[in-house]
């Protein structure tokens, strides 16, 4: 696929959707204050803002890792004086908070670049299946590290899964079931036509199940934000899904000897390495298999490369692609 030089003149409705972690907003070396993360919000908005300079449309969607631990922390600590909130309220509180400084500092960047447009923040609902394997399986650790003795009142009075967590703790380990469908794709939809940019999914999204009444529901789980990304790059026929990571390049035979960085990979090949365990779960494997899933939907690229590097990754000089063939 290639992508429109700078000043280029845009198809009718050119879409990109870009997908990054909560640690955008938040990095380990951060205090964590609202002041830090607003700062944050405009570093990652001039970048974001390069995507729609580019003649794009764009659809952003955030990690809240971090932004969630820090909830559930605040929640611990005043446990003894406020009721906790359940998981699906508290990735609802992220979407809306995140969203905000976002769409902001977004909104800013485009009025200061001279591109202007409308930006709006989504409370994005997606529907999971209450008998995904996951939920008998709970892997996610969520929120701060506890005491046995903590740990196993919770499971006690709670029925929360907990994990120790490489000697520093106890964890509380959730589900992380697979997206299924994305209950606000006609709001977004609708939204694009008369927006520059969209924030919508942020975390995954809030994972719902529908009762056998018929209600909707929230569920304790999270939904990997690179699974959700593509559901809804593929829902909205994306011309473009860039997904935000550490690295510059996907690699192969990382961390040894022949190791290699690759600019394209057809989308058999990147499931052939996948299937090898060329990409560990907890790093590149979730990309790679949320890559292959989009572009096996709707037969566009998916562009993986790191911020430092998304301009030159647009003008094709950087980044890896996944190509359909």
């Amino acid at each position: 696929m290639q992508t429109p030089r700078k000043g280029s003149e845009p198809a009718a409705r050119r879409l990109a959707v870009v997908a990054f972690g909560g640690n955008a907003l938040l990095r380990p070396e951060d205090r964590g204050t609202q002041e830090e993360q607003i700062a944050r919000a405009k570093q990652a908005a001039r970048w974001l803002a390069e995507i729609v300079r580019y003649g794009y449309k764009l659809v952003v969607v955030h990690g809240n890792g971090p932004q969630v631990g820090n909830i559930l922390i605040q929640a611990e600590e005043a446990s003894t004086k406020i009721p906790p909130q359940s998981l699906d309220v508290c990735v609802a509180q992220t979407e809306g908070s995140m969203g905000f400084m976002l769409q902001q500092a977004i909104r800013n960047r485009l009025e200061a670049i001279g591109v202007g447009g409308e930006v709006s923040t989504v409370l994005t609902e997606v529907e999971v299946d209450a008998t995904d394997p996951a939920f008998k399986r709970p892997t996610k650790p969520i929120g701060p590290f506890f005491t046995r003795y903590r740990a196993e009142a919770l499971e006690r009075d709670l029925g929360w899964t907990m994990r120790e967590d490489a000697g520093r703790g106890w964890r509380h380990v959730v589900p992380s079931p697979r997206p299924l469908r994305i209950l606000n794709i006609a709001t977004i939809t609708r939204m694009i036509d008369s927006a520059a940019v969209i924030i919508a999914a942020g975390g995954g999204g809030i994972p719902v199940v529908r009762g056998r009444d018929g209600q909707w529901r929230g569920i304790d789980a999270v939904i990997d934000k690179d699974f959700a990304s593509a559901l809804l790059a593929a829902d909205l026929k994306a011309d473009l899904f860039i997904i935000l990571t550490g690295v510059p390049k996907v690699a192969l035979d990382w961390g040894k000897p022949t190791q290699r960085s690759v600019d394209r990979l057809t989308v058999t090949d990147a499931q052939k390495y996948f299937d090898e365990g060329q990409f560990p779960a907890g790093s590149m494997g979730p990309k790679i298999a949320a890559a292959v899933q989009f572009v096996r939907a709707s037969g566009t690229s998916v562009m993986i490369t790191d911020v430092e590097h998304l301009r030159e990754a647009l003008d094709g000089q950087e980044g890896t692609l996944i190509v359909a063939g």
